[in-house]
C-alpha cells in the first residue's frame, strides 16, 4: 500500500510531457533531426512526408519555443534553408521522450 500512497503523490509523468511536441509534425521533426542535425527544408518534407505550409509553421514554432535553428542560404542560386536542434530543443525532446517511457511503464507495457 505504501508504493499507492508514494506514486499518488508523486506527480503523473503526463505532467512533464511538452505541448511544443504535441503536433505530430513537430514531434516528427524533432525525431527525425536526431541530436544535432542538420537536414535541409525539402529533405525534411520528404521524410515527414508533409507539404510546405504544415512544415514550415512546425519549424517556426519549433523555432518560437527556441527548440530549433533555421538558416537560409543558396546552392547553386537556390534559396535554402536548413534546421538543426538546439540544445534546448534536444533536451526537452528526450525529457518528453523519458516522460512517455514513464508512462508505458506506470501501464506495464513494453518498453518504448
Amino acid at each position: 500500500m505504501a508504493n499507492v500512497r508514494e506514486s499518488a503523490s508523486a506527480p503523473h509523468p503526463r505532467t512533464r510531457l511538452d505541448d511544443n511536441f504535441a503536433s505530430p509534425i513537430r514531434f516528427s521533426l524533432m525525431a527525425g533531426l536526431g541530436d544535432g542535425m542538420e537536414l535541409d527544408f525539402s529533405a525534411l518534407r520528404e521524410m515527414l512526408q508533409c507539404g510546405d505550409s504544415p512544415l514550415s509553421k512546425a519549424i517556426a514554432h519549433l523555432q518560437a519555443a527556441g527548440y530549433v535553428v533555421a538558416r537560409k542560404g543558396t546552392v547553386g542560386g537556390r534559396s535554402r534553408t536548413w534546421v538543426r536542434p538546439t540544445k534546448t530543443g534536444s533536451d526537452a525532446f528526450a525529457a518528453h521522450l523519458q516522460a512517455l517511457r514513464e508512462i508505458v511503464a506506470l501501464s506495464g507495457g513494453a518498453e518504448l
